[in-house]
């Protein structure tokens, strides 16, 4: 069974505000834990999408490394 209610924002914040504090508490937890998921997956779409090193500038990168290591030990 489904059921479908049309109510208006300040209806929802007056019924919220309305709840006891326990199960007040139980919703900021349900809702903080969607945005938690949320956040996750936008930060793991946002470094999936980032940008990556070629393999020619990696060998740059490398050949630098070797560089500056010799030259500090001298």
């Amino acid at each position: 069974m489904q059921l479908q209610v049309d109510i208006g924002f300040d209806q929802l914040v007056k019924l919220v505000k309305a709840l006891p504090k326990a199960q007040l508490l139980k919703l900021k937890r349900e809702i903080n834990k969607e945005k938690l998921e949320t956040e996750k997956d936008d930060l793991k779409t946002f470094l999936l999408k980032g940008p990556v090193f070629s393999k020619d500038q990696l060998d740059a990168i490398e050949e630098t490394r070797k560089g500056i290591n010799q030259w500090r030990t001298k």
